[in-house]
């Protein structure tokens, strides 16, 4: 959980308990990170402050550290097999209790896993995170949640189901290849050799986003063109995806096709929900239930969340909305950061008590994503936040 929590005598000061909870800011810093540049910010104002810093994501990058802190666990380091099917070393969690395996797609099957001249979803394969899911069952884990935010992949979970042991057929009875290019040539699915542990264990599967498994807003074509697919290959890839649906449907009697949430991770969503059960609930939902957040946040005075950058888009699921959520229903106001902002009338709109870029005036991409850059402007921008927000302390 990365919780942490700095108790000092009480004063009379009204911010008396202050909790930060914000999203890593992507290619920058960490949650933790974040958490502390604003920690300094608001100690530089209110020394006296208790903070309570949580660190948060929503289903990518940084959630397996958060779970495996929030679930008191530990770390496995296994090889598998990356997007490209080379051997890596990467890690998941299990709980401490041993029952729990905290799985992050993005360790096995990330996109930052893929040089930038060498992505694309024709290829790549999802089996590096059926490893992951069959070393867990091995160990005996029963109890699954995980993360499929960052994917550089896009076949439909396929790649995942092979390590485990089922077979995908093409029409000759052969079983097919690896990677989205091979989705149009499934004929059957031979199920006989799948992990036999699999009809005991429970799936709980982070998903962010609601696209179709199949179409003009599914997963080829909304996501394929930031894994490196051309507009040749997305029809492809979404021609495999229509056909992978039909074959589901016509040897197992489930139709994915417009399930909210089968496109995600380029049809992964689809791929565990058919042949895993899985439950699929918003990223951060599912890792605020994990913390007990609504605990965490009992008699705060104020929450700070934010993001690498704050739109409209930041009310489609992501990690300050979440947050927003929690705190309304409890009458916290809620301040959000970040390193740009776009749309800010509709983030107020949306109950946000303030946004606030960090960035001091127009500066280079480059330069803006520096850590020690950021973390300093971080911790003025919060400085300034809390110095206005003191001429208002009459208590």
């Amino acid at each position: 959980m990365a919780l942490s929590e700095k108790n000092t005598q009480p004063n009379s000061e009204f911010m008396k308990k202050i909790v930060i909870a914000v999203d890593s800011f992507k290619g920058c810093l960490s949650s933790s990170d974040v958490n502390n540049a604003v920690e300094e910010g608001v100690w530089s104002v209110y020394p006296t402050c208790q903070l309570v810093k949580v660190a948060v994501a929503d289903g990518g990058e940084g959630m397996l550290d958060v779970l495996v802190s929030a679930w008191k666990g530990a770390y496995i380091t296994v090889r598998v097999h990356d997007p490209l099917m080379n051997l890596i070393e990467c890690r998941y969690g299990i709980s401490g209790d041993g029952q729990t395996a905290l799985i992050e797609m993005a360790q096995a099957s990330g996109l930052p896993l893929v040089l930038q001249d060498r992505r694309n979803p024709m290829l790549t394969s999802t089996f590096g995170t059926g490893e992951l899911i069959r070393d867990a069952l091995n160990r005996g884990c029963r109890n699954f949640i995980i993360g499929i935010g960052g994917s550089a992949t896009n076949d439909g979970g396929v790649g995942m189901l092979q390590a485990l042991g089922y077979r995908f057929l093409n029409a000759n009875g052969l079983s097919v290849g690896y990677g989205g290019q091979v989705l149009s040539e499934i004929n059957s699915i031979d199920l006989a050799l799948a992990h036999p542990a699999i009809r005991e264990a429970r799936f709980t599967v982070a998903c962010d986003v609601d696209n179709p498994f199949y179409g003009m807003n599914g997963a080829a074509y909304v996501y394929g063109p930031q894994k490196g697919a051309t507009d040749g290959m997305i029809e492809q890839l979404d021609s495999g995806l229509r056909s992978l649906a039909g074959v589901i449907k016509k040897e197992l009697g489930i139709d994915i096709a417009n399930v909210p949430g089968a496109g995600a991770a380029g049809g992964m969503g689809g791929g565990l929900l058919a042949f895993l059960h899985a439950e699929l609930t918003p990223g951060i939902k599912l890792l605020l239930d994990s913390l007990d957040f609504e605990q965490i946040i009992e008699q705060a005075d104020l929450i700070i969340t934010g993001e690498g950058r704050l739109d409209r888009q930041t009310l489609m699921g992501k990690v300050p909305k979440g947050i927003l959520d929690v705190a309304s229903r409890k009458g916290i106001p809620v301040i959000a950061i970040a390193g740009s902002i776009e749309d800010i009338d509709v983030l107020n709109d949306a109950g946000f008590a303030g946004v606030f870029a960090i960035s001091p005036g127009p500066v280079l991409l480059e330069q803006s994503m520096e850590p020690t850059f950021a973390v300093t402007n971080i911790e003025r921008t919060i400085k300034q936040v809390f110095s206005t927000l003191r001429q208002f302390d009459f208590s």
